[in-house]
């Protein structure tokens, strides 16, 4: 069944059920737009340093230059870079130089890099130094014609700033050596971009903006080719959406989750960028100590990220002593958001957690929580203005209220397709519908509930058990800090369940865990097997790797 107009209206009354005329013809456009709108006001803040949105025109201008003076319209440049001050610069320049995005994880393996730059036919790449050993190992294995270097000091600038890359290089030793003959520095780049001449490229809504690469489920990672038109009409989807929220022009929202993941991209990056927000760009997340201390420092108003990251601030001490007056929302997405850090990020901070839903080819947001909320609800939403979701079964027929099964979407954020593998494309767009691999249900007030990734199923003596269900129940114990729910072999039901926990408290056993889950769940789906970790494995935006475990 899909989403009916009606239950938009009654949650949030005012909002297109359509996207309608799109404001900007390109990304760079929207970027340029709020440049000029905001010049004074501060867009990017890293390690004690703001760039005013003026700033970001600027050098974002000069960059362009420099790369139209090497490379024409259309070409791929690779970014592999965290947070810093040269991400949001390199994406604003390589756009408005008429070039498509090709976000890289600075995490790559060299197999990995390797991939994506020969299929994104990546001409040029902007790095930063630390990972710079890893494209060393390929680089002349692949199609890139310049290799432009990053430090995490240079654009800090000064004394403090030759101080940072000094101790990341030199005593921390966080910066392997490598050997990239004719590399250059970002910061010459721009200073050569000066004595360049910049020439404006129109750009329409039907050219690739970004290349963005999907996880390797298949062995390899896809590059969802996501257009202008994709990015924009997400941008103002999400817009329409959250509008009578914001302030613009005095937003500050805290960047933690990678830009290069395209969550962080469209909703930090653009979508606040489009409202004259201040973006605090957070490099190191994981440095929970530093992240709270950075957070102390801030008013801000606006905070993304995933369930791990609102769990781990939770329990990091400082956290609950911070000043959350200024704070309006939080939303979540990229993984289910559990009930227990709900309840408990809502005592501790005052704000309920949102949840959001979307992919990296719905560039990404296709379902949202009315914001601010009320209480915590288990949804991820309603669908945004200009998207219609259904569940599907297995044949591609749509399947009544309350009954689980495949999540599928359609709307102008639905990307171009897979670069180079129309296969592939054709099996995930059906009929005009995205198919997303997750199996959700919708209730009878239109509320779309993520039940789990159908890969994820475990199978118990013929009955479907989701391990985002087990997960939620098993973190109501105080003990339990994290966990995840897989299936192993069984002779007698198929598969059982077996949950990976990270403990708070040394004296909780497998008993009282089991026991716990007894009192939460019907007897099939408790789990049979508890294994206590350390830390579980994640993903760059900190999505637990259940792929990970089924293979340990």
């Amino acid at each position: 069944m899909t989403i009916a107009r009606p239950w938009l209206d009654q949650y949030k009354p005012g909002v297109p059920a359509e996207v309608g005329e799109l404001p900007y013809d390109s990304v760079a456009d929207m970027m340029i737009d709020s440049c000029r709108k905001y010049a004074s006001k501060e867009a990017f803040y890293n390690f004690g340093k703001a760039i005013t949105y003026a700033e970001l025109d600027e050098l974002s201008k000069n960059l362009a230059a420099y790369l139209q003076s090497r490379f024409k319209t259309g070409d791929s440049v690779a970014v592999m870079m965290p947070n810093v001050l040269q991400y949001p610069i390199a994406v604003m320049g390589i756009l408005r130089a008429g070039m498509v995005v090709t976000n890289v994880n600075p995490l790559y393996t060299p197999r990995e890099l390797k991939h994506q730059l020969n299929d994104a036919e990546a001409k040029a790449i902007i790095v930063i130094e630390n990972t710079a050993c890893t494209l060393a190992e390929v680089v002349n294995e692949t199609g890139v014609e310049q290799v432009i270097t990053a430090t995490i000091g240079e654009m800090v600038g000064g004394l403090k700033g030759s101080i940072m890359d000094f101790m990341i290089k030199r005593v921390k030793k966080m910066v392997p050596p490598f050997d990239l003959p004719g590399a250059v520095r970002f910061k010459s780049v721009l200073k050569a971009g000066q004595s360049k001449t910049y020439t404006p490229v129109k750009r329409t809504l039907d050219d690739i903006a970004f290349l963005q690469y999907t996880g390797g489920t298949t062995g390899v990672s896809k590059g969802a080719m996501l257009t202008n038109k994709n990015m924009v009409s997400n941008v103002t989807q999400t817009r329409h959406w959250i509008s009578s929220e914001i302030d613009e022009g005095n937003e500050i929202i805290i960047t933690a989750l990678p830009l290069y993941h395209i969550f962080a991209l469209t909703a930090n990056c653009l979508t606040f960028c489009l409202y004259g927000a201040k973006n605090i760009l957070i490099t190191n997340p994981r440095d929970m100590p530093g992240f709270v201390k950075e957070l102390s420092a801030h008013k801000f108003t606006v905070l993304t990220g995933v369930n791990t990251l609102f769990n781990g601030l939770l329990n990091t001490p400082g956290f609950s002593d911070i000043d959350f007056s200024s704070f309006k929302f939080a939303l979540g997405g990229g993984m289910a958001v559990q009930k227990s850090t709900a309840t408990q990020w809502k005592e501790v901070t005052g704000v309920t957690l949102a949840e959001a839903y979307g992919l990296t080819e719905t560039s990404p947001a296709a379902c949202m929580n009315v914001v601010p909320m009320k209480a915590y609800n288990g949804t991820i939403g309603l669908p945004i203005p200009g998207t219609d979701c259904q569940i599907q079964d297995d044949d591609g027929n749509p399947l009544p209220i309350g009954e689980p099964g495949e999540l599928c979407i359609r709307g102008p954020q639905v990307m171009l397709g897979y670069l180079k593998r129309p296969e592939e494309t054709a099996k995930t767009i059906v009929d005009g519908w995205l198919k997303t691999g997750d199996v959700a249900v919708m209730n009878e007030k239109g509320y779309f509930k993520i039940v789990d990734r159908k890969k994820n199923m475990i199978l118990v003596s013929g009955f479907n058990v989701f391990p985002n269900e087990i997960e939620d129940a098993a973190c109501l114990h105080h003990d339990i800090v994290e966990c995840a729910a897989i299936g192993i072999p069984d002779e007698k039901s198929g598969e059982i369940v077996k949950l990976f926990v990270v403990k708070s408290n040394d004296t909780l056993t497998d008993k009282d865990v089991i026991a716990h889950c007894r009192e939460n769940l019907t007897g099939y789906k408790v789990p049979k097997l508890v294994e206590f970790r350390d830390e579980l494995p994640k993903s760059n935006v900190g999505k637990i790797l259940h792929k990970d475990l089924r293979e340990s």
